[in-house]
């Protein structure tokens, strides 16, 4: 299937349609600029039509409706999902809302209980809505429209009589999600706790230091490389769609070089890459015990995570010691080119056993270094380089009977409950860390003992994490958003710096936000959370990564990064808080999506401004290009 825009572009205007009891009130949309071409035709009567005109010019003008109950909202669902039936109907045509406090212990109702440690915020909102105000409901602002769209098991809307109502309910509510997130009062002094005096325009974005996404900007405007424009004519063209030999594929390995590689449940499919994608039927290594040398007492089952090295012509394969969780002790050496489990390395650090959750390239290009012989593990405490030579600089002896123990070469065991949960690296081998409280460290590359910066955390773990070449912009994933971090700093001297190379001072940039629209959220799944969010793929200085790519149930969800950087982009207007960013492409695919990645940047061609998207599902690998439309 082909790619689509967000689908949050119906309209909602004050009318009536079919009398009184399927009453449909529609607020004017302009979030897309235009309205929708699929409006119904207003009746019984056309006073409704000039009423809803004037009421679209926001004409001031005196209104037996206004009601006098305190919160008062008029509130909206969104029914027929992506359909032509789409549409906005009323739920209730005059309502209020109200916030309140949920005791742990027995669920009753407190207005406000500051003494009970185990309660929480919900919002209700008449006799329809009762939700616990946090990250999951998506809540989007229209401060224009005195509006805002959220999720609690259907998509809805709440229209306020006024500006000062829509201003008062939105600092409410996150004045709740800041208290049901990290468990204190919002206030200044709390604020101040959570994020450090650095970083508090973390907290309060109106008081943050945006000029160096200005300057970002601007630099990415000077670049030499052609820019990619935020263009409606651009658009993606589904190039390949093919069955994986097998099905069932758990991970992708793109390469830079000749091929790509596809693991699932029983082996590794070699596949070509061009400039229009990756395709074609090559060699398939199947994993049975002919492949795997015994003895080691290694565990052994479908690799999650397949890491290449060598030029390409090595990979390493690492298989979870117990099923939902990504922990191994060691990992099993494939030489591609023979086609066989060439040894099984151990995890070991002064004579014990440990295990690692990831393991990364030193570097962006590492993978196509014919001598590379070194790479990075990380677990929850841990943050290490391993040598697959001995210490004494020989290549171990692969064919020995003992399982072979990876030197751990450099690193650091943390004492304290860091809880990793992922890294990457950038061009230099500088390393970014994401943790399960949130937090994104970057470690320069020659110490791994301390972090350089330690940006704090919005209150969600990070379950992945990347880093651009230059490493300028961190990409994090957590499941209901991304966020997108600037590390440059200005140091004492004068000097631009990023957060790897030094200690950020307190003119520190606040992050921004990518999110699906409360309706795209919904259509994807209450289950479906956001994986593995990673830019575009270059290994050369100069260039600039031009895409976002994330996954989320069978939504691949592209942003366009130069947009997503711009600050007077129109999604940024009027919002409150930091700012979020919700234009993008969606690829739909028929089943759940295992991983969307782009290719190297060398595949780009003339045509296209970026090189191919790669969406795998378990049985089917499509390709698509970003194309100009003619």
């Amino acid at each position: 299937m082909g790619g689509a825009h967000s689908r949050e572009d119906l309209d909602i205007s004050d009318s009536e349609s079919d009398g009184e009891e399927n009453y449909q009130d529609v607020v004017e949309e302009e979030e897309n600029g235009e309205r929708s071409s699929e409006r119904r035709t207003k009746t019984p009567s056309s006073i409704d039509e000039v009423d809803a005109k004037l009421r679209a010019l926001k004409l001031k003008y005196p209104s037996q409706s206004h009601p006098t109950i305190p919160n008062a909202v008029k509130l909206y669902l969104h029914i027929g999902g992506n359909t032509p039936k789409a549409k906005w109907v009323v739920s209730e045509k005059l309502t209020s809302y109200s916030f309140l406090k949920i005791c742990g212990n027995d669920g009753s109702d407190e207005e406000d209980d500051e003494e009970e440690v185990e309660s929480y915020w919900v919002l209700k909102v008449g006799s329809n809505v009762r939700a616990k105000v946090g990250l999951e409901m998506q809540l989007k602002t229209f401060g224009d429209q005195c509006r805002v769209d959220f999720v609690s098991q259907g998509v809805w809307a709440m229209k306020f009589i006024s500006d000062d109502d829509y201003r008062s309910f939105v600092g409410k509510f996150q004045d709740c999600l800041f208290e049901n997130t990290h468990g204190f009062e919002s206030t200044d002094a709390n604020k101040l706790k959570v994020y450090g005096k650095d970083f508090i325009g973390w907290g309060k974005p109106e008081v943050a230091d945006d000029s160096m996404w200005e300057d970002a900007e601007d630099g990415f405007l000077k670049s030499p490389d052609p820019v990619t424009p935020a263009r409606a004519s651009q658009d993606l063209r589904e190039e390949f769609e093919e069955a994986a030999d097998g099905g069932g594929i758990q991970s992708l390995a793109l390469g830079a070089l000749d091929n790509s590689f596809l693991v699932n449940n029983s082996g590794i499919q070699v596949v070509k890459n061009f400039s229009h994608g990756i395709q074609g039927k090559g060699v398939f290594v199947n994993f049975d015990n002919r492949n795997c040398r015994g003895g080691s007492g290694l565990e052994y089952s479908t690799p999650k995570k397949a890491l290449l090295m060598r030029a390409e012509t090595n990979m390493l394969l690492m298989s979870p010691m117990t099923e939902g969780k990504p922990h191994a002790r060691g990992l099993h050496h494939l030489d591609i080119e023979t086609g066989k489990i060439v040894t099984e390395w151990k995890f070991e650090k002064d004579g014990t056993d440990i295990s690692m959750r990831d393991i990364t390239n030193d570097n962006k290009g590492a993978q196509m270094d014919p001598s590379g012989s070194t790479f990075l593990g990380l677990d929850d405490n841990r943050l290490c380089r391993w040598d697959m030579r001995d210490r004494n600089g020989m290549v171990q002896n692969l064919t020995d009977a003992s399982t072979p123990v990876l030197n751990w070469t450099q690193g650091h065991q943390f004492s304290r409950g860091t809880n990793f949960q992922c890294f990457a690296t950038a061009g230099d081998g500088s390393i970014v860390v994401g943790s399960f409280d949130g937090k994104i460290r970057l470690y320069s590359n020659n110490t791994m003992r301390q972090a350089k910066t330690a940006f704090p955390g919005l209150g969600s773990p990070i379950t992945h994490v990347d880093v651009t070449f230059d490493g300028k912009w961190i990409l994090g994933t957590t499941d209901t958003y991304l966020i997108l971090i600037n590390t440059l700093f200005v140091d004492k001297d004068g000097k631009t710096k990023t957060g790897f190379a030094g200690r950020m001072g307190n003119r520190i940039s606040a992050p921004r936000l990518l999110k699906l629209t409360p309706l795209d959220s919904h259509l994807a799944g209450v289950n479906n959370k956001f994986r593995g969010a990673q830019f575009s793929w270059v290994t050369e200085n100069g260039k600039q990564e031009r895409h976002l790519v994330a996954t989320v149930g069978k939504f691949s969800v592209i942003w366009n990064f130069q947009q997503v950087k711009n600050g007077s982009h129109e999604c940024y207007h009027n919002q409150v808080g930091l700012k979020s960013c919700y234009c993008y492409k969606i690829v739909l695919k028929d089943d759940s999506i295992v991983d969307s990645r782009f290719m190297h940047d060398k595949f780009a061609f003339s045509e296209s401004p970026e090189a191919p998207l790669v969406v795998a599902t378990h049985m089917k690998v499509s390709s698509f290009s970003i194309s100009s439309k003619r």
